[in-house]
């Protein structure tokens, strides 16, 4: 079983944002250290919702302090970025980490609005824009000379310098929630990773992509490596008892959505509404933060002792599950309290998970 560390923490203020950043850098090495496969970093813009914001120039920062973990991104927010500059970020920053690049995307964030205003744009295109984007990127990596013209981006260019290390370029990983995706992605041989989903919900989703996969003409051991690679999200809280793990990862659950409330309410435009079927309790406004914040521990946490939690991981890995993604580090939880977490984590339920 592989193991991913994330990160989506929140800066409480202008003021804390130097000091969150160093710390989330300490974390992600730590996270090294202890024998993660894979860290991975979020991005979102403009209210501390995502401490660094741009995961690349962290990224840069991680790949000169560490050597053999892969970094990957969970997601970049495609629809915000021109592809052109995007293909030459990320071509040298897989250089730099000599290959251990994976670039999850996606179109951007489906509740901020706001981060599409504060780049002058709107949402209702945003999946037009990342598709046609992406194409732009893919296609920069491995043409010269680059011409397009399409319906966002226009570009002639004799070649993308530097090249990307890994050929003909760093895996593409694909944010997948519902069913369709799963067998979409899967026709289309990608890996994939996904949303913190129930538990129950776990082995039937995997059995679409593994039904997409099996309709790809991908050999088959291409399809079992991708069956292997497609990552679930979780929060993972590790603590002396149990009754202290719930207390910790509560408090700091609560004071995230509360965040992300208030962002989304006071920031968003007047004319913009949420598709309904894209929330649930945890991030839907209409239910109550005691009842949301429960849902997610119910749903999408693992937390407890050491023993606890690694009963939850086989029960995990019973449903299908065989690349877990850590969510260790949490906003308006202390440094110190993360760092104690990710010890117990790598000292006595990785051992025995592997």
């Amino acid at each position: 079983m592989h193991f991913g560390w994330l990160t989506l923490a929140h800066s409480p203020s202008p003021e804390d944002d130097y000091q969150c950043i160093t710390q989330q850098l300490t974390q992600a090495c730590y996270a090294e250290q202890l024998g993660f496969d894979d860290v991975w970093l979020t991005e979102h813009n403009f209210t501390g919702e995502s401490v660094f914001c741009d995961p690349i120039p962290f990224a840069a920062t991680l790949a000169a302090r560490t050597s053999r973990v892969r970094i990957g991104f969970a997601v970049i927010q495609m629809a915000l970025r021109h592809p052109i500059r995007l293909a030459i970020q990320l071509a040298l920053l897989d250089n730099l980490c000599q290959g251990r690049l994976d670039i999850g995307v996606g179109r951007g964030s489906i509740y901020n609005e706001y981060e599409y205003t504060g780049y002058g744009l709107r949402s209702d295109d945003s999946r037009a824009r990342m598709d046609e984007a992406l194409e732009v990127m893919t296609r920069a990596w491995t043409e010269e000379p680059f011409i397009y013209h399409g319906q966002y981006f226009q570009a002639n260019l004799p070649a993308l310098r530097p090249r990307p290390y890994q050929r003909p370029y760093p895996p593409i990983w694909r944010s997948v929630v519902s069913p369709s995706s799963f067998t979409a992605c899967g026709r289309l041989g990608l890996p994939i990773m996904t949303v913190r989903l129930p538990l129950e919900r776990i082995p039937e989703r995997l059995a679409l992509y593994q039904e997409g996969l099996a309709a790809s003409g991908q050999d088959a051991a291409t399809q079992q490596r991708l069956m292997q690679q497609a990552a679930v999200w979780r929060h993972v809280y590790v603590a002396e008892s149990d009754a202290q793990a719930e207390d910790d990862l509560a408090a700091s659950m609560l004071h995230t959505r509360q965040h992300m409330s208030h962002a989304r309410a006071a920031y968003n435009p007047p004319d913009f509404h949420v598709d309904p079927a894209l929330l649930n309790p945890w991030n839907s406004p209409l239910v109550a933060d005691e009842a949301g914040v429960r849902y997610a521990l119910d749903t999408g946490a693992v937390y407890g002792t050491p023993k606890r939690v690694t009963e939850q991981i086989a029960a995990l890995r019973q449903a299908g599950v065989q690349h877990l993604l850590c969510q260790m580090s949490f906003g308006y939880m202390t440094h110190e309290q993360i760092m104690r977490s990710m010890h117990r984590f790598g000292e006595q339920v990785l051992p025995v998970c592997r």
